[in-house]
């Protein structure tokens, strides 16, 4: 069993890494919001953001997901219970699964008028919505 104190610590770096991955999600989600808003104006998206959107995306997916994996073993680490804190992991789950649906649909977008694009920009409200959610939990956890 790791020390306590060594709990702690990481118990403050898990929140902090996924403060920040709530951030980069929203900077995500603000890039996708900037072409979409276009597009349904008929007008072109900025190439670059497009390009920022497509380039960020596959790298942020693992990495919020990562998060969720580091949180279920450092509560399996810190006391052997995965559901102490119920809500938590549940929303948890709910991220990550929605973050790797949300990935895999980005993948079958095909064209401006791709049935997949409208799925993939409500399941990404969605995780923008959660992410919050899911700070706020964790940070209850501390008090």
């Amino acid at each position: 069993m790791p020390d306590k104190v060594l709990i702690a610590d990481l118990r403050l770096v898990h929140g902090s890494y996924n403060i920040i991955m709530m951030l980069l999600f929203l900077y995500q989600g603000s890039l996708g919001l900037r072409i979409r808003r276009e597009r349904k104006r008929g007008n072109k998206p900025p190439l670059n953001t497009i390009k920022r959107h497509r380039s960020i995306g596959p790298v942020l997916a693992p990495l919020g997901v990562l998060g969720f994996f580091a949180g279920v073993t450092l509560s399996l680490l810190d006391d052997g219970v995965l559901l102490n804190n119920t809500l938590h992991f549940i929303v948890g789950l709910l991220l990550a699964c929605s973050i790797i649906t949300t990935f895999f649909i980005s993948r079958q977008i095909r064209g401006p008028e791709s049935p997949s694009r409208d799925l993939h920009f409500r399941l990404g409200v969605f995780i923008l919505c959660l992410y919050p959610l899911q700070v706020f939990l964790g940070l209850g956890i501390f008090f």
